[in-house]
């Protein structure tokens, strides 16, 4: 049967001296694996419909087991991400945890809209590390977890001061504080961020600016969730490690001034 789909690509790989291994994700099929026959060659009709990030329409013929990509038709390149280092960086830690997180051949419409969204945020020039922040947060259900963020997780409470507590898996009040030794003291702007960033969608924040060390706390406290609870540990994660270690090798580029305070809009 061949089918039209539109979808992203969030993976291809080399197959054989000629061939790809393309997966991509669609809004109405979700994340399909197909064949594309001669792709690595540079004349190639899916060469460019190939490409990590292109967002496209494609023909699909699907039978038993692994599909064959016989065309598509580029919607959008989105070409600034793979053009800068940085951006290509959190683009392919997005994908490759959504990628991680998913089931073949089972439509997610929610899990396309927040893909589609976040690349476009970070095509469009916004900050690419707060990008992710909201993608790892929103993602959690889907590797099993659903932190308690709306209220505090032992009694219930949605006023006072709040701590995050990995042994309860969300927020607990200042009443409840003595039941977890190694909490996560957070201000109240803090607890707002994180609740922004697991409760809003991308496309209803119109400005994201973000101290460093909010992003650097907030990135902490899920990516030891993912790791100690989900024994989830990302191959882009460590390159993304490696980037933070070493700025220097970094393009220059115009110094941004870091916001005196978190700013989500």
């Amino acid at each position: 049967m061949l089918n039209q789909i539109e979808g992203i690509v969030i993976r291809a790989r080399p197959y054989g001296e000629n061939n790809k291994i393309v997966t991509l994700f669609t809004r109405d099929a979700g994340k399909i694996t197909c064949m594309a026959r001669g792709a690595k060659k540079p004349s190639s009709r899916l060469a460019a419909v190939t490409q990590p990030f292109t967002h496209g329409s494609f023909s699909v013929f699907k039978g038993k087991g692994m599909g064959t990509l016989q065309g598509g038709d580029q919607l959008e390149s989105l070409r600034h991400i793979r053009e800068d280092i940085m951006k290509t960086a959190y683009a392919s830690y997005i994908v490759e945890l959504i990628d991680r997180l998913t089931e073949q051949d089972e439509p997610q419409p929610s899990v396309y809209d927040m893909l589609y969204q976040a690349l476009h945020a970070i095509e469009e020039g916004y900050d690419p590390e707060a990008i992710s922040l909201f993608v790892e947060w929103k993602m959690l259900p889907h590797a099993g977890l659903t932190p308690t963020l709306h209220e505090c997780a032992n009694c219930g409470a949605t006023e006072g001061e709040f701590a995050f507590s990995f042994q309860e898996l969300g927020f607990l009040c200042h009443r409840c504080f003595h039941i977890d030794r190694y909490i996560i003291r957070l201000s109240p702007s803090l607890v707002k961020l994180v609740r922004t960033l697991y409760f809003v969608p991308i496309d209803r924040v119109g400005s994201v600016k973000l101290k460093k060390e909010s992003k650097s706390l907030l990135k902490g406290i899920v990516r030891t969730i993912y790791e100690e609870q989900a024994g989830i540990r990302l191959k882009s994660r460590s390159f993304l490690e490696q980037l933070d270690r070493t700025p220097e090798f970094l393009p220059k580029k115009e110094e941004v001034q870091d916001p005196q305070e978190d700013e989500l809009s």
